[in-house]
């Protein structure tokens, strides 16, 4: 019976289905036209610019360069640079799991304004973020002129380089822990105080272990963003030499000056550090994945 209906099709059906299945498997097109525009894609936007970044600091000699990366002034940049940004990062990596576990676990009128509030850093233009974080702290600011009495400065300093830093991380955090927290059972944290256990037993014992992977992730997203974060820096650090200069400001200032193969040697150094935060990203991205299929 079946071959006889199979015998009824017209001859060119047959093929077409199989015409169909093979278009069905390519949505876009071939791979070979595909790789060659992500191929050229890379060469043009990440590529190149980077090739031309290291050929032109290797115009430097060994001399030149460590004079170029390691002055005086430089070195009190990387220290603010990477000491502010981690710890803009640490308090990103406690505010945003509040911040997570309040849109998760509460209703509340106004969730949905909050929740989109996370995201503003964003789509805020950075030097927006920083006129408007100068406007509120400066000592003739909205907040700042009750501060500043107190002798409590927040602007044109690095505390206003670790409050910027703060407002433009803060989404990495919140956005990488929400939906393990969200996936989270609650049957477990039920489990737990039913044999007796306190909130923060609970906490640390069956909820930190699963969220711990993504909080690492978020806190190095934050960090990584942090370091090379200009706009709304600039506007509040005040951009005082050897106290509230940070490095992207420092590189710009050689440009100005004329000094390429030095604004490149300090961008080298700049993008080292990058390609490291970026493999310790991707790693803790596989360390959360593997943790959630072996779950």
């Amino acid at each position: 019976m079946t071959g006889a209906a199979s015998s009824a099709l017209p001859a060119g059906a047959a093929p077409l289905s199989r015409g169909r299945a093979r278009g069905a498997k390519r949505v876009i097109p071939g791979f070979h036209l595909t790789l060659g525009y992500t191929l050229l894609y890379l060469c043009l936007i990440v590529l190149i610019p980077l090739t031309t970044l290291v050929l032109k600091t290797f115009t430097l000699s060994w001399e030149q360069f460590w004079v170029a990366v390691t002055a005086p002034r430089v070195l009190a940049s990387y220290r603010l640079t990477f000491g502010a940004s981690f710890l803009a990062a640490l308090v990103n990596l406690f505010a945003g799991l509040l911040v997570a576990w309040v849109l998760v676990r509460y209703k509340f009128p106004g969730k949905r304004i909050v929740d989109a509030l996370v995201d503003l850093p964003f789509a805020l233009p950075t030097a927006v973020a920083g006129i408007s974080l100068t406007a509120l702290l400066a000592g003739n600011g909205w907040i700042g002129q009750y501060l500043e009495p107190l002798g409590i400065q927040l602007a044109f300093n690095p505390n206003g380089v670790v409050i910027a830093l703060i407002f433009i991380g803060l989404p990495f955090v919140v956005r990488t822990v929400q939906p393990v927290l969200e996936d989270t059972e609650k049957e477990l944290e039920e489990a737990a105080t039913s044999l007796g256990a306190t909130r923060w037993q609970t906490f640390r014992l069956v909820l930190l272990p699963a969220l711990m992977p993504a909080l690492l992730t978020g806190f190095a997203m934050a960090f990584a963003r942090a370091i090379g974060e200009y706009g709304s820096v600039i506007f509040i650090a005040g951009n005082m030499p050897m106290i509230s200069e940070i490095t992207p400001l420092i590189i710009i200032g050689k440009l100005e000056q004329y000094d390429y193969a030095g604004a490149t040697a300090v961008a080298l150094v700049m993008l080292v550090f990058s390609f490291i935060m970026l493999l310790v990203i991707n790693g803790l991205q596989a360390w959360q994945r593997k943790r959630g299929v072996s779950a």
